[in-house]
């Protein structure tokens, strides 16, 4: 058998993603599979490396922010076929967007750690930390 063709068990398909056995069967169960998985003889689940492939994509797009539904809706589009593109295309632009303005907002509160870090690092070596922050309070 090819690696093309491979059948894989679930538990092999959670140790190549990271995922949990039951966040497998969830995203199976919630629609966000490309393709309907099959099942053995024995009724077990059987997936293949283009499901592998689907899955370590969806990590991805989980790890940046992209919800559960928009992930559903793009594999929806995916099992329709062709003709579905321009949308699919719209959704990953979309979640592209997002994700460069998650960065620029991330890089932004870098910036202000960074310069926090130097001022404590220069009080700290100077021995004039104590005074950094404090506050006169009132009562």
């Amino acid at each position: 058998m090819s690696d093309t063709t491979a059948e894989l068990s679930i538990g092999q398909v959670a140790e190549r993603t990271g995922m949990s056995v039951h966040a497998l069967r969830l995203y199976e169960r919630e629609g966000l599979l490309a393709a309907p998985v099959r099942r053995d003889p024995g009724g077990r689940r059987v997936y293949t490396e283009q499901d592998v492939t689907w899955l370590l994509n969806c990590t991805k797009f989980r790890a940046s922010g992209m919800p559960l539904a928009t992930i559903r809706r793009f594999a929806e589009l995916v099992r329709q076929g062709p003709g579905t593109e321009p949308e699919r295309l719209e959704l990953l632009r979309a979640h592209q967007d997002h994700v460069v303005a998650k960065i620029a907002e991330l890089t932004d509160c870098l910036d202000v750690i960074t310069t926090k870090v130097r001022v404590y690092e220069q009080h700290v070596a100077e021995g004039t930390a104590d005074g950094l922050w404090q506050t006169e309070r009132t009562s």
